[in-house]
């Protein structure tokens, strides 16, 4: 397997975090690539091989809306694709209580309301609906 793992993923969050980064690059260059890197592998070799990525627990990165975002986007990610979803996507600590929209532009906060879909809704967690839409 070659690529990011949602444990990757998190260890790479932690230490943008660590260097102020912001939350929407965190989106971008973890969530965002552990999307690609996952898809990718899923369209070569099946989704339930690709859902391995999603197999060793993330550490906390840090940051509650990141914690919450990668659990929602494996929880969302086994969902569409008929896998089960990983037990510590569950976990109390993968929720949010500070809302996050992942977009800057406040215009846009009540069309991520309408459109985010449930695993990151219920877990605090807002985003358009092409914010998982690749190219």
């Amino acid at each position: 397997m070659t690529g990011f793992t949602a444990a990757g993923a998190a260890l790479l969050a932690r230490q943008m975090l660590s260097e102020d980064d912001p939350l929407l690059s965190v989106w971008r260059y973890c969530l965002i690539q552990l999307l690609d890197d996952y898809n990718g592998e899923a369209s070569r070799v099946g989704s339930l091989q690709a859902s391995h990525r999603f197999d060793p627990e993330p550490a906390p990165t840090g940051s509650a809306e990141v914690d919450a975002g990668l659990a929602a986007l494996a929880e969302h990610l086994a969902r569409r694709d008929g896998w089960p979803t990983p037990q510590w996507a569950r976990k109390p600590g993968r929720y949010t209580n500070k809302w996050w929209f992942v977009t800057p532009l406040r215009g846009m906060h009540a069309t991520a309301l309408q459109q985010s879909p449930p695993s990151f809704r219920t877990r605090g967690v807002f985003i358009t609906a092409d914010a998982l839409s690749r190219v």
